[in-house]
């Protein structure tokens, strides 16, 4: 999952170097971070780089609600597995621009070789939670990254940030 809450509160804080894109491309957003790696520009994907389905917390959040409620509906018995994304792959160059627009700040990055075991593209197919748990991502990719980035305006040093100085910061860009 990527994103935060919108709220700016909550959101992921990776300690030491982030193994995911979305944090690694915040931490090059707010000068952490010089470039990102861009592992793979040779795929056969819309633009050379790895295509991935990015889902927002907060539907990955909402999936979890609207499966412990099937598991206190009448009939449920035993385990089932439900894929939950958008069904949409975003490619890491897609994703590069999006979190560009959002923050309004440079993120330069370079291209790597690619890694091994990677995978040119990689979604999901969500219609069975769709169909049985009448869940769908509700989340866009404008969305994720807007989230994220006010997580990290808001926090620029993750949880280690005073409390009372984030929601000060909160409530004054809410009125």
């Amino acid at each position: 999952p990527v994103g935060a809450h919108p709220s700016g509160v909550l959101g992921e804080d990776p300690k030491g170097i982030p193994n995911n894109l979305m944090p690694y491309i915040a931490k090059v957003a707010t000068g952490k971070r010089e470039f990102l790696s861009v592992f793979g520009n040779d795929y056969p994907t819309r633009d050379g780089t790895g295509v991935r389905d990015y889902l927002h917390i907060m539907d990955l959040s909402r999936g979890h609600v609207s499966a412990i409620d099937k598991l206190e509906g009448e009939g449920f018995k035993g385990a089932e597995a439900f894929n939950l994304g958008t069904g949409t792959g975003i490619s890491v160059l897609e994703m590069v621009d999006a979190f560009r627009a959002a923050s309004q700040q440079p993120i330069p990055f370079k291209f790597e070789e690619r890694r091994k075991g990677d995978v040119a593209e990689c979604y999901a197919d969500a219609s069975k939670a769709a169909r049985e748990l009448g869940w769908r991502a509700q989340h866009s990719l404008h969305d994720m990254c807007g989230d994220l980035w006010r997580w990290v305006r808001h926090n620029p040093d993750g949880y280690t940030s005073d409390a009372s100085k984030v929601l000060a910061k909160i409530t004054a860009d809410v009125t």
